[in-house]
């Protein structure tokens, strides 16, 4: 049985203005429904992504707590600056360090919390 029916609608993806046939029609045509297909896909797979990087990037915070000897690299996420910084707070003697050998600097987590406070 068909329906007579014809209602005025704007296309969700085009905003173009179309003739439709049934009450719950979104979009004017095939070309559109495809297009806003797509989009909701790519919108998905971004979100995805960025959770995944949010996981990713909260995850060693919460392993540098745990440690009682930081690298360089950890102490500048654990303070939120760059690495440049935590050196020259190393270089200033504001921050307590260990050379362990060149490439091997640690920070005791006491000496941070000492700088802190």
């Amino acid at each position: 049985m068909s329906s007579n029916i014809r209602v005025k609608r704007i296309c969700e993806n085009c905003n173009t203005s179309f003739i439709a046939k049934t009450t719950v029609t979104r979009f004017c045509g095939d070309n559109c429904a495809k297009r806003a297909y797509k989009k909701r896909m790519r919108s998905n797979k971004i979100k995805q992504s960025n959770t995944k990087t949010l996981k990713i990037e909260t995850q060693p915070i919460s392993i540098i707590q745990i440690k009682d000897y930081l690298t360089v690299n950890e102490t500048a996420k654990l303070l939120s600056i760059s690495k440049r910084s935590v050196y020259r707070l190393i270089q200033t003697g504001k921050l307590k360090a260990s050379n362990l050998s060149e490439r091997l600097t640690r920070v005791k987590k006491s000496d941070i919390n000492e700088l802190l406070s």
